[in-house]
């Protein structure tokens, strides 16, 4: 069995255009992801998906609206192990400042174009396009 972990691809649109929140990791390649975490013993997915998005982005529960009904699964292999990341789809909806752990070493608002670009890892880019295009299908 692998691993799997669970996080939000956060977006905010106060600030004008369609934003995406991508956190750089301060270990290993250094690549750019939605805050997400592993599943800890007896949480649920979407206990897990709340509780990194605290720890790694600071932003709660109430700053963000869910849309439970939108939802990625990516599955791919890390040292030859399955890895499952669910990704559901979250509005920043206050002005809240991410407040980033020990795990990032720096955060931007991209848009979509630049946020496929930074996050680089074709199963992520095709999430992102996936929840952008739920954005703009369902006039969110």
């Amino acid at each position: 069995m692998g691993t799997r972990a669970c996080g939000f691809v956060i977006f905010r649109r106060f600030k004008g255009p369609i934003e995406y929140l991508l956190m750089q990791t301060s270990y290993g390649e250094h690549h750019w992801t939605p805050p997400k975490g592993h599943v800890d013993e007896g949480e649920s997915d979407m206990e897990t998906a709340l509780r990194e998005t605290k720890e790694e982005a600071g932003l709660d529960n109430e700053d963000l609206k869910i849309f439970h009904d939108a939802k990625q699964e990516l599955v791919y292999n890390v040292k030859g192990k399955p890895k499952t990341v669910i990704y559901w789809l979250a509005e920043l909806i206050k002005d809240r400042e991410v407040k980033m752990s020990h795990e990032h070493q720096d955060f931007a608002w991209l848009t979509i174009d630049d946020a496929c670009q930074r996050a680089g890892y074709e199963e992520m880019q095709k999430a992102l396009k996936s929840f952008s295009e739920y954005i703009t299908s369902t006039n969110l």
